[in-house]
Order: C-alpha cells, then structure tokens, then sequence
C-alpha cells in the first residue's frame, strides 16, 4: 500500500501524494481554529474515501463538538476507519490513532490520552496528536501531563518544521496552566510573532495576562492581535471573553456589556464554549451586582437541548447555570436528575460527575435559590477538586467565585477569609480576590482591612 511524507516527512497511508497534501491543509485549519477546517477535510475525503487518518481527523472533529451527536457521529467515523485500514493496511501510529478515537468515542477520554502520549513518544513531530491530546488533557484537569507532553516534544521540533509555531502556543497554554507564566509568555509571543494568526497562542498570551493581573496589557494585547482573527472560528468569541473579564475587574460594566452582545455572543449559536462563556460572564456580571435584563433567557434556551449530552461536565454546569437563572424549575430537575443517571455510567467523565459535578450541580442551583449555606457545605468538600472538571484555571475561577460568594453572603466568615487568603497569595494582582478579602477582614474587625484596601487601589490605578 503506497505512503506519502506529509509536510513534516511523517509516512502516511493514502491513495496519492496530493492526498496527503489535502490533509496537511486540513489539519493545518484545525490547529489554526479556522473556519474552513471541515471544508478542507470533505476535499481530501472527495479525493481518498479510505485515507484513515481524514477519518480520524472526521471522528475527532465530531468529539470536539461535546454533543451527544457528535459522539455517535464519530463512532461512525470509527468504523470507516477501519473499513479503509482493511482495504489500504495502515501503519501502527495510524491504527493508534484510530484506537483513540474509538476510545474517546465511546468516553474513554484517558485511554484515548494514552494512546496519543503513545504516538508522541515515536512520533514527537505529529501536529494531530499533540493538538487533540492538549484537548482532552485540558478537560481532564491535568495541567502537569499537558506540560510534560509538550516538554518532551518540543525538542524535536525547529522553526524549521511546518507548524513549530502552532506546537509553540501549545506549549504556551500547558505552561501557563501548570503555573510557569514566564515561559508561557515567551513561547506564546515567540509563536504569535512566527504566525500573527495564531490565535491559540494569542489566547495563551491572554491567559498569563489574566492569572498576572495584568488587565490593561490583556485588553491591548487583544485588541492588537484580533485584526488577525479573519477567518477563525467561534474561538475568537473566547478571546472577547478575556478582554470583558479584564474590563469587569476595572468596574466598565456598560462596556462589559457592550462586549457580551457584540462580541461575545454576538451569534446566537449552540457551540457549547459560546455558551459557556456567556453563561459564566453573565454570572459574574450579576455578582458584581449588574442587572443583565432578559440574556439568561436566550441561553437557557440553548441549554435545554442539552439535557442528556454529558459529554464535558464543565459543559454541563454551565447548562445548567443557565437553567437555574432563567427560573427553568422543571428543566432543572430534569437536569439534575440526568446528571444522576450519567454519574453511573462507566465512562471517564462519569467519574467526575460522581465524585465533584453532582456536588457543583446542585451547588450552581442552591445558589440560585440563594441557600448559600447549602453551597459551602457542598463545595468545601471537593474544593480541592475543582479542577477535575477541566477546562483552564481562568473558565474554572467561576466555581471557586460562587464558593466564596457564597460564604460571604452566609456570614461564614472564616471560611470566606481562608479561602481569600489563599486566593490573593496565589493571584496577588487579582482585583477580585482582594476586593473580597477586603471585605472579609473588615467584617472581621481586622486590623488588616485598610492595607487590603490601599492594595485593591493600587490593583485598580495599574
């Protein structure tokens, strides 16, 4: 069966040279987050209908949707896989790749991990793998193999190779959510300068920007680099859920608004990240005591689709975050009562539900319900844990802000003050971190109040 080098002299298994070129393109719009990813892949498919790796990449496409039907898509694009690897014999890092995508297809999101470290360790130079491993390592939590994987990689990689700047902002996001800020920043500038479009690394920029505090070098950063996001997909939605989360630090409520409906959701749509960051600016907007009209409505529409989904549980709080705010009481229950059956299940994600997503379910609704002593005893527990629930430091600070919300309101003092104090050591230019704990310290009679406020206005004039 004939093999092809792809751009980076990988072999690949396909009907012919232009084929594989076909693919480069495809997979090059994937890690670039482009809008016409799925367009370039049907023409590499119209040219090899047995090339197993289109089919791969197919599967992982339909995964990355987080829909129930995206699932039982991509176990189709399972069994066409193999079908072709029966016509046309594929190599052992292509048929691993199909292993992957059969387990992540059928929720074994840590098998799936395993067989692409698996790839890497042979394979450092497979761009597919590195990107949808980041995928999934990044909603599983696990912040530390991200960087590891991406360590152990990038050694072999030059700004010789095709894609080095891509594989660069993946290092930068691994490195910034494993706490290394520094170097995070300097692989993600050093990828935006190889590739201005490269929006992943532009967001990994952002997120250092975000954990610093260093809210008007993000907005700026943001606004210079968007002029290059022609042409990317919903993603860059996310990137204006970075610039509102600075401007809600620096109290521009109207202009945090302003961004929601432009830009944020300026397309009502049903991609699950659109949701996501809608629902959890929308929360923090009304924490910060902002009226936010009739927008929970349009997003507890989209969520009610989603009852029985569970493919992310992070997703699924944010659903159901939408759910409780718009007063849906009966698609809240239902909801929960999904979450339950799901919890069962012998999946990966099913564990997290178990053991930290039913917990921060029914914690997202008592706070609805304003019964805020129920959401401390709920949370406080698996505090520690929040981070199986995945997605970054950044998208999972909603759920430690609606813990220590939660203790404020229900005069649970100390707890709030341990909570904080922790935070503003972790995050010392967290505007919110110290705005709080100025709050607790005063509640408290303590003599440290004034310096924590002298500090929130230094935080503010930076």
């Amino acid at each position: 069966m004939p093999r092809y080098p792809d751009i980076r002299g990988l072999a690949v298994t396909a009907a012919s040279a232009d084929a594989v070129r076909l693919l480069d393109d495809a997979i090059e719009a994937y890690v670039g987050a482009r809008i016409e990813t799925r367009t370039r892949l049907d023409a590499v498919l119209a040219v090899d209908g047995d090339f197993t790796l289109a089919h791969c990449l197919d599967g992982y496409l339909r995964m990355l949707s987080s829909k129930r039907e995206g699932r039982e898509q991509a176990r189709r694009a399972v069994a066409r896989a193999r079908e072709a690897t029966f016509r046309q014999p594929s190599s052992p890092r292509e048929s691993r790749h199909v292993d992957a995508l059969c387990a992540w297809s059928r929720g074994d999101m840590r098998g799936a991990a395993a067989h692409w470290i698996a790839i890497l360790r042979e394979h450092p130079l497979d761009l597919l793998a590195i990107k949808v491993s980041q995928f999934v390592l990044s909603y599983l939590g696990e912040s530390e193999a991200m960087r590891d994987l991406l360590s152990a990689v990038l050694p072999f990689w030059s700004s010789a190779i095709p894609g080095y700047g891509y594989v660069l902002g993946c290092g930068a996001y691994a490195l910034e959510e494993a706490g290394d800020y520094a170097q995070a920043e300097r692989l993600g500038r050093r990828a935006v300068e190889l590739n201005p479009c490269d929006i992943w690394a532009a967001h990994a920029v952002a997120h250092v920007a975000e954990m610093e505090g260093r809210r008007r070098e993000g907005i700026a950063w943001i606004a210079d680099a968007a002029g290059h996001w022609q042409g990317c997909n919903n993603f860059a939605f996310h990137l204006r859920w970075h610039e509102a989360l600075f401007r809600l630090d620096l109290d521009e409520h109207a202009r945090v608004l302003d961004v929601y409906d432009r830009e944020v959701r300026a397309e009502h749509s049903d991609e699950y990240l659109d949701i996501a960051n809608a629902v959890s600016l929308l929360w923090r907007l009304e924490q910060a005591e902002v009226d936010v009209g009739d927008r929970w409505r349009e997003l507890s529409e989209r969520a009610g689709g989603h009852i029985d989904d569970h493919a992310l549980v992070f997703v699924d709080l944010h659903y159901l975050m939408a759910l409780a705010a718009a007063g849906e009481a009966n698609a809240v229950e239902q909801f929960l009562g999904s979450c339950e059956r799901f919890a069962m299940e012998a999946v990966t994600e099913a564990s997290v539900m178990a053991d930290v997503g039913l917990p921060l379910a029914r914690a997202v609704v008592a706070h609805r319900r304003r019964d805020f002593g129920r959401v401390v005893d709920l949370l406080l527990p698996i505090h520690a844990s929040f981070r199986r629930v995945g997605a970054s430091h950044a998208q999972r600070d909603l759920f430690e802000q609606l813990l220590i919300d939660a203790a404020w309101r229900d005069r649970r003092l100390h707890v709030a003050f341990d909570l904080l104090a922790d935070r503003v050591g972790r995050r010392p230019g967290n505007i919110w971190g110290w705005k709080h704990y100025a709050e607790v310290l005063g509640a408290l009679g303590s003599g440290d109040a004034a310096r924590a406020h002298r500090t929130l206005e230094q935080l503010r004039e930076a």
